[in-house]
């Protein structure tokens, strides 16, 4: 598996595990686990365009806040785009995220079981076993369209960026 370096968190060093994706790669197939346990897989998402964004921990600032601001935007992108957030949180300790933060227009899901979002995607980190801050936009084919892999875990993901992106999908 491959190895990436040149990520923080804080003043921490660390080693991400999985091939880097970039775009025009088609997005491979993964599977996570639902907030009722149940699998939750790429696939599912359908013929929709997708945002893909990972986080560490729904348990940090700059997570919650991230997690916060991606839900608020999925209800004006509309029902053509569906917008996946996924950490290595339990799948409980999600649901009661979602519960306390009204979190109720993405899919947060789990990928503490297998790991097989952050191997397949390129967001594992080695050292910590959590995901790196990370945004994906697929087009309805799953082929990548953008990617910003996070290099310090502290700092946001240029949401302008990454909403722009799948807004010009919407049009096409």
């Amino acid at each position: 598996m491959a190895e990436r370096t040149g990520f923080k968190m804080a003043d921490t060093e660390l080693t991400l595990l999985g091939d880097e994706l970039k775009v025009g790669d088609k997005a491979p197939e993964f599977k996570a686990v639902k907030q009722d346990l149940s699998e939750f897989k790429l696939s599912d998402a359908g013929d929709k365009i997708k945002l893909i964004f990972a986080v560490p921990s729904l348990d940090t600032e700059v997570c919650e806040l991230e997690t916060i601001r991606f839900n608020k935007e999925a209800d004006k992108l509309g029902d053509d785009v569906i917008i996946i957030g996924v950490s290595a949180d339990l799948p409980f300790a999600q649901s009661r995220f979602c519960a306390a933060k009204d979190i109720e227009h993405l899919e947060l899901v789990s990928d503490h079981k297998d790991f097989d979002f952050g191997d397949k995607f390129g967001t594992h980190i080695k050292e910590l076993r959590l995901e790196n801050r990370s945004v994906f936009i697929l087009d309805k084919d799953n082929t990548v369209q953008h990617v910003e892999y996070i290099e310090q875990n502290t700092e946001m993901p240029d949401f302008d960026a990454a909403l722009a992106k799948a807004k010009e999908l919407l049009n096409k």
